[in-house]
């Protein structure tokens, strides 16, 4: 009974959205990837937000859900049935009578299924489209056949695209970087985000930026080039270089709709990462806490590591709190056992949390991390109560695991503010909490 309610209430709202992208005809902003797409989106809005009337997905909506809601400027409803008869109303009227309404939208566009993306396709057209990382081994993969299927899902939103619109790819990842020959044959251009060079967007000297000498890191710097034009910029309350790829993303998206650098730059000046994405915060006893609690994947918790390396102070320890990688499907213990061979070379310490995480302990094992050095648990909440016990000033503590492993009570139970949770944190709401 539920999933037909839902089947419903998204043809519903689906509908909706559509006539009233029909009727407001908005410039769309689309992104997608399997790495940063949230934080990207986040990005492109704080680059356009002075200059344009425009509207982000909310949190992470990208989905056959969330697409929908953000087009029609509602809230999810959950399992409330007066909420959602409130949405469809709410998205009549926008239909019906004339409204004001955002001149961009800047979309997430995610990909559980086959076919999410390219039934969607069929029916938006972006502006601009950007595809963040691709990894080898993306989250999801265990509903596709092949992490190939899962790309050419991905890849699928360029049918979006508008004739005259511009493509945007994080032009480092060769995976990503090579869906350029899917451009159409139109007058659609192309851009390039990344580190490398022969990128037409480029972040020059990325690195830790401090407040003080032998201090903890407090975010990253580096300076954006467009062409001739360069502007430095700092991110505070993010570690990892990577954390760096969405301010290069929104300069790109800037670029192809003409703007200046700087005054692009200066906007990105207020950006504020999200929750649960290489967030720092103090933790208790004078420790640092890197949450990067809102989803996993190998390429993912591989970058977070390299964070913790860059994060750790000398003589004093780095410790990883790691859960299960879900959606990994046949590759799932090879990613997660290789996981576990990078601990044994970064951390003094490595905490697991679920079934499939036991494979990134065994893992640490084999790359000769200290059986005494590696402690497994079945549920965050007692994980969390452990290292809160072991804990010493000066650790380096990274906390990451996919959803519903629930990493965050892991970071709750350490952050030196929990009363301040629930603006800190990822899943706070009422709905994420009664799960």
């Amino acid at each position: 009974m539920r999933t037909l309610f839902k089947n419903i209430i998204v043809a519903i709202i689906t509908l909706e959205a559509q006539a009233v992208v029909h009727k407001y005809k908005p410039k769309i902003v689309a992104v997608t990837g399997s790495v940063g797409k949230t934080s990207t989106k986040d990005a492109i809005f704080a680059a356009l937000q002075k200059s344009e009337h425009v509207r982000k997905s909310q949190k992470s909506f990208n989905s056959e859900v969330g697409i929908p809601l953000t087009i029609l400027g509602a809230p999810n409803g959950w399992n409330n049935p007066l909420r959602w008869l409130i949405t469809v109303l709410d998205g009549l009227y926008l239909i019906l009578f004339r409204a004001p309404y955002p001149e961009w939208l800047v979309l997430e566009v995610g990909a559980d299924r086959p076919g999410d993306i390219r039934s969607l396709s069929r029916w938006l057209r972006a502006e601009v489209v950007v595809i963040t990382r691709l990894p080898e081994v993306p989250v999801h993969v265990e509903f596709f056949e092949s992490a190939e299927a899962v790309i050419e899902e991905k890849a699928s939103l360029i049918n979006a695209l508008v004739p005259n619109g511009t493509l945007i790819l994080f032009g480092d990842d060769k995976l990503t970087r090579s869906l350029e020959r899917r451009l159409p044959e139109t007058q659609a251009k192309l851009l390039t985000f990344g580190f490398n060079e022969n990128n037409d967007v480029r972040g020059l000297g990325a690195a830790a930026l401090y407040d003080a000498p032998d201090s903890w890191p407090v975010g990253m710097t580096a300076t954006i080039a467009a062409g001739d034009a360069q502007s430095k910029l700092d991110i505070r309350g993010v570690l990892g270089t990577h954390a760096f790829l969405p301010a290069l993303a929104a300069a790109a998206v800037a670029s192809a709709l003409g703007k200046n650098l700087g005054e692009a730059v200066d906007s990105l000046r207020g950006y504020e990462p999200p929750p649960g994405r290489m967030h720092l915060m103090p933790g208790i006893k004078d420790t640092l806490v890197i949450d990067d609690t809102y989803n996993a994947s190998p390429a993912a918790a591989e970058a977070a590591l390299e964070a913790l390396k860059l994060a750790r102070r000398p003589r004093h320890r780095a410790i990883a709190a790691l859960g299960d990688m879900l959606e990994l499907g046949r590759v799932s213990v090879q990613e997660h056992r290789k996981l576990g061979i990078r601990c044994a070379e970064i951390c003094d310490i490595l905490i697991t949390v679920g079934f499939r995480a036991r494979d990134i302990a065994q893992g640490a094992l084999e790359g000769g991390m200290d059986e005494s050095a590696i402690l497994q648990f079945e549920d965050s909440q007692a994980a969390g109560e452990a290292l809160q016990n072991l804990l010493k000033a000066g650790d380096a503590v990274l906390v990451k695991g996919s959803q519903s492993i629930r990493m965050e009570r892991i970071v709750k139970e350490i952050m030196a503010e929990p009363e301040r949770a629930a603006q800190l944190l990822v899943r706070q709401d009422e709905e994420w909490k009664k799960r």
